[in-house]
């Protein structure tokens, strides 16, 4: 039996982690380093990188040159990826009565297509490098599984939009086509779908969080460090068995 050193072994494991910028990419990127894998951040802003000890790469996901040309540089620095975290994300909040083409367009092109280019781009890449095997994790959300109570918002507030939760959707099932799809290439697929997390940079209103604690079982917002534990397992060797899974990690909002 693998000792538990060896199951959750990260070390020297080479990790690219889209929007690392960004709230959770940050914390994941941060997680990564600190256990010793060799952690690559792709993001659209890459001029003052937060994290030591990483590289920054910077890339429009929706373009599938740039991603093409990051992920090839990853590559031939380190000749595999161990695993890609698609966690770049974005959102629009205006009334969908006022939805423009462009803003639905710009959620599903980062959304949806740059993960399929991010996922097809690192396929190409692992087969073309002779990799044996390999890990991809998707951020998807909670409102990828449930829609949300509008009732927990108030005027100013960030309402949660139809197209991003048809998007954060569409990720949970490319995680169980990919997981299908890509087992006997030895590449397992997961996803984690956070429920609401508190942002500390610039919080969320008092009004809004005490609505949203209301509707969740465990009474309060999450915080980016209770992600973390779930992208380890699932980047780690302890999680060899495990593919095309959602991970729903909400507090339990989800099971009313």
């Amino acid at each position: 039996m693998k000792s538990l050193e060896q199951l959750f072994d990260l070390q020297d494991r080479v990790v690219v982690i889209t929007g690392a910028t960004g709230q959770l990419g940050r914390t994941f990127m941060d997680a990564f380093a600190t256990l010793g894998a060799k952690t690559y951040g792709i993001d659209t802003n890459v001029s003052q990188p937060e994290v030591p000890a990483t590289r920054y790469l910077q890339a429009d996901l929706a373009v599938k040159a740039e991603v093409k040309l990051a992920l090839e540089l990853v590559f031939q620095s380190e000749h595999k990826v161990d695993l890609l975290v698609n966690n770049a994300g974005v959102s629009v909040f205006e009334p969908f009565e006022a939805r423009s083409d462009e803003k639905f367009d710009w959620v599903m092109d980062v959304n949806i297509k740059g993960v399929f280019n991010c996922i097809q781009t690192y396929v190409n890449l692992y087969d073309q490098h002779h990799c044996r095997q390999g890990a991809i994790l998707n951020i998807g959300s909670h409102y990828g599984v449930i829609s949300p109570d509008f009732r927990i918002y108030g005027q100013g507030d960030r309402r949660n939009s139809e197209v991003y939760g048809a998007s954060k959707a569409a990720v949970i099932q490319m995680t169980k086509y990919f997981a299908v799809h890509l087992a006997e290439r030895n590449i397992r697929v997961n996803c984690i779908s956070p429920g609401g997390i508190f942002n500390p940079r610039t919080p969320q209103s008092e009004s809004f969080r005490r609505n949203y604690e209301e509707r969740v079982p465990m009474k309060r917002m999450g915080n980016q460090e209770e992600m973390v534990g779930a992208v380890l397992y699932l980047g780690s060797p302890a999680a060899s068995y495990t593919t095309g899974q959602n991970l729903v990690i909400d507090g339990g909002m989800t099971c009313w």
